[in-house]
Parts: C-alpha cells; structure tokens; sequence
C-alpha cells in the first residue's frame, strides 16, 4: 500500500529568486511592491530558505539541497514541486509548466543528485513536458493533491490545471479524479485559483481545505463526500487565511517517524487556536517565516517541498 508522507525533502536553494512577470498573470498571491531591490529580495529570499532548512533539519526531517547555479532564468526554482515528482514504484513524472522560463527547471542534475549522490532508484521518467507545445499545463502537486493510500486525485481547474490531462494522467496512475473550481478575490474580483495546494492539504490522518473557494455546490459536496468517506478529519480554512497560505501544508515524517506539518510563520498566525489544536491531535507543527518568498514568489511551506518517494538502491 503506498503511504501518504514521507521522510525525505528535496528543496532547491533560491540563488535566482525575483518576483516572475510570467507568473504573476495568473498567480495573485504574488504581491511584490514592498520596495525591496532585485538584490535586498535575493537576500532576504537566502535568509529564509536557510532558516528553513535549520528548521526541518532540526526536526529530523531529511533534506536534501540542490544547488541551483543558473540564477536569472529561473526566479521560482525555490518551488521544485511543480515540475517533478516521484512514486515508489521507482516513477518519475515530468510535468509540462505554464510560465516559459519556468520550464528550465525541469533539469537531470536534480534527478542524478538524487540517485548518485543519495542512493535513490529511478526506473522510468514520464516526460509530460511535450503537452506544453500545444498549451495544456499540469504543474505537479501544485496542481494535484495526491491522497496516494485511497488512490485519488483533487485537483482546483485553472490555466495551469487542465482537465484533458487530469482526465489523461488519472488513468494513467489508477487514481480516481475528484476535480472542481476554486476561486479568490484578487484585484476586486473572483479569479481562480492558481493552484490547487493553496487551498487543500491532505495529510495521512487528516485534510486542511477552504470548501468557501469552491463556489459550486455539487463539486464542493463532491469534495467533502471524498474526505469523509477517506476517513479524514476535515480542518476547515477561510478565505483571508488562504490568502495568508494556511492551505499551503504538507505533512512530513521524521527519522523516527513521527508527524509533522510544515507551513510558514504567517499561516500559523493566520489559523485560530481551534485549527491548532485539531492538528496537533495528529501532527506537531513546524513553522517558519517566509515573508519575501510568499509576497514575491506567491507559494509558501509547501511549495518549496518536493516529496521523495523512490525505492532505494539495493546495495
């Protein structure tokens, strides 16, 4: 049975960080404007991320850190989920990217660190990035939240998230597709939302999700129906708390496989004491500031976080 969480990271260092003008057409969690320069932002961006990392690490958790040498092309290679991830039965998927110079982040260097240096099996790509010559985009767990035990995909439909391919990609895998609309306000009207893991999180025992952005009421039952009949305890996230990222969570393991949820320092000041205590019944929480990488970057805790779940190499 495949487990939900795991216990090792792969994140990737923010050498190029900037606010991206490619994805700020869609993403509107991208603030920028605090009157940073390009080099104040790429420091403050290095501070955080370092942070960060003494933060997981002092948890236990494993982490293992590409450093990202090609700077100026590639401003969201702090976000590595969105262009890989990886399965145990030795799959590595390969995702086509909405923004141009996102697509450079699709590199094998990020993959031979992970079996030459870390013991890790690759056994097939699947290369999806060819759907993005005609304009159809999957970004990864940003646009699909995986419950990998109960085989089922939630996915939030947007420019980024196309339902050809989730209908392609849920066959593909097995997974049954659970898909909806999710919208915010952002520059005084309803848009969609960019990506799905702003809004819904699902952990092992329990799901953080935010049913007011789904405006549709069958899709919203269809989503809740899902997490109850899952056995998963249901956090519920308002709207001004997603805007401040507490839907951008992921669940860890540590070396003593114990639980633990990731977010940002904002989005734990954005939930109130009961969320708080309803995740603590399952997971200890990690928090840790990330200001400049939310308000330029637009992603948060979850974002930086790809999940490593290949089988190691037999020795």
């Amino acid at each position: 049975m495949s487990q939900q969480t795991t216990s090792t990271l792969l994140m990737v260092k923010p050498h190029g960080f900037d606010y991206n003008k490619q994805t700020a057409e869609d993403n509107h969690f991208q603030k920028g404007g605090t009157g940073l320069t390009s080099a104040e932002i790429k420091r403050q961006a290095f501070l955080e991320f370092q942070g960060f990392v003494s933060q997981l690490k002092a948890h236990g958790i494993e982490l293992i850190v590409f450093d990202n040498l090609i700077t100026k092309e590639t401003p969201d290679a702090v976000f590595p989920n969105n262009w890989f991830s990886t399965h145990m039965d030795g799959t590595v998927y390969l995702y086509p990217m909405f923004a141009n110079n996102r697509r450079k982040e699709r590199r094998q260097e990020v993959l031979d660190l992970l079996t030459q240096q870390h013991g890790f099996r690759i056994d097939r790509i699947m290369d999806w990035s060819k759907h993005e010559d005609v304009g159809l985009f999957l970004e990864g767990t940003g646009s699909m939240i995986l419950d990998r035990p109960d085989k089922i995909i939630y996915a939030a439909l947007s420019e980024r998230t196309s339902k050809e391919l989730l209908k392609q990609y849920s066959r593909e895998i097995g997974y049954e597709l659970v898909a909806f609309r999710s919208y915010h306000n952002a520059k005084h009207k309803e848009v969609l939302i960019y990506h799905t893991n702003v809004m819904l999180c699902v952990a092992q025992d329990y799901a953080l999700v935010c049913l007011e952005c789904i405006k549709e009421l069958t899709e919203r039952k269809a989503v809740m129906d899902s997490l109850k009949k899952t056995n998963k305890t249901i956090v519920e996230l308002s709207l001004d708390q997603i805007d401040h990222f507490a839907g951008n969570m992921l669940e860890v393991k540590n070396k003593a496989n114990e639980s633990f949820l990731i977010m940002s320092s904002r989005a734990y000041k954005a939930m109130n004491d009961a969320q708080i205590t309803q995740i603590q019944q399952h997971s200890q929480i990690i928090h840790s500031p990330l200001t400049t990488i939310e308000n330029y970057g637009g992603g948060s805790a979850r974002c930086m976080l790809a999940e490593i779940f290949l089988p190691r190499q037999e020795k």
